[in-house]
């Protein structure tokens, strides 16, 4: 006599129509499958590792003897010419036009004189300062101006020239 297996509760046909599993177990998995998902996750893992640390330097120990075996770089020389078209060079020494932002030395950065703007680089206003010298504090300034159009400013060697938001500078005179 053969003994009836215990039901789910929904009739001798389970609970999704006839031919489905009535009870609680499932179709045992083959070892192939978890075989084949194995593989597949290893090989993953060694591309991954082999592609994060191809030419990274996350081994400081390896970087260390990967540059004591290979071999020297060549050394890479840039010359430059100063000059025009006309061939002549240019002078050198302090420039006789420059940035409208920055902060320069007159006798170092810039030559000394009459510089000329054509104003403020934005909407915001063009600012230049003379100072004596380059702590920052108000006693230090000079004179100074907040400029909506162009304007001009005559530098003196050993002053410190600040400038913010302004098109470049031109010497005039």
């Amino acid at each position: 006599m053969r003994t009836p297996r215990p039901q789910s509760g929904h009739g001798p046909n389970g609970p999704l129509g006839p031919g489905t599993p009535t009870g609680p177990g499932r179709p045992p998995r083959s070892r192939k499958r978890w075989l084949q998902y194995g593989a597949v996750a290893l090989i993953s893992l060694a591309l991954g590792v082999g592609i994060g640390s191809n030419g990274s330097s996350a081994d400081a120990g390896t970087k260390a003897t990967d540059d004591a075996e290979a071999e020297p770089r060549p050394t890479v020389t840039v010359t430059e010419t100063t000059g025009d078209s006309t061939g002549k060079d240019k002078k050198e020494g302090p420039a006789d036009h420059f940035s409208g932002e920055g902060e320069y030395v007159v006798g170092e950065d810039i030559e000394a004189g009459t510089y000329r703007t054509a104003g403020p680089e934005g909407g915001f206003g063009c600012y230049w300062e003379r100072a004596k010298d380059a702590s920052g504090e108000f006693g230090s300034i000079i004179a100074n101006n907040n400029l909506q159009g162009p304007g001009r400013v005559t530098l003196h060697q050993g002053e410190y020239f600040k400038t913010n938001r302004c098109q470049e500078w031109k010497k005039v005179g």
